[in-house]
Order: C-alpha cells, then sequence, then structure tokens
C-alpha cells in the first residue's frame, strides 16, 4: 500500500507541476523578455548617444586625404631572369 500511495503522491505532484508551469510560463517568460528588452534599449541608448557627440551635422561627407609616400625607386631588389623551356 506504501508503494501505491508514494506513487500516486509523484504523479500527483508531476500533474500539479504541469499545471503551474502552464500558468505561470508565460507570465514569467514575458516579464524576462520586457526586462532584456530594456536592457538592449538602455545599451542602444547609450551607443546612439555616443554617436550623436560629434559636432558634424547629419549627411555632410568629408574626405581625408593620407599624405603620398616617397618610393624609393632607386632601391633594387634584385635582377629578373626570363626563363625559357627546353624541349
Amino acid at each position: 500500500m506504501g508503494f501505491l500511495k508514494t506513487v500516486l503522491i509523484i504523479l500527483l505532484g508531476y500533474y500539479l507541476f504541469k499545471l503551474l508551469v502552464r500558468m505561470f510560463a508565460p507570465k514569467i517568460l514575458g516579464y524576462a523578455a520586457k526586462k532584456t528588452e530594456a536592457h538592449f534599449r538602455e545599451r542602444f541608448g547609450e551607443f546612439t548617444d555616443l554617436n550623436n557627440t560629434t559636432d558634424e551635422p547629419n549627411g555632410d561627407v568629408i574626405i581625408e586625404k593620407k599624405k603620398a609616400q616617397k618610393s624609393k625607386g632607386g632601391e633594387k631588389v634584385g635582377e629578373y631572369i626570363d626563363f625559357e623551356e627546353i624541349d
């Protein structure tokens, strides 16, 4: 009789757990989603604030050219040898 009572308690606990999960899981997941969304909005807001701190107006194109480096053409690395195939 004790074995049957134990199995019945385990089954009752399992079905009660399933019922509670079905009732509260959507609320818990919704809460977690809202917290995650708020966290991402906060982080994204910091990112956009950093990008908007420049003094340049939006839409202007600025081209910055690098200074041309003088090539050292006088320095030879080696000589070119043209090989021919022999049949």
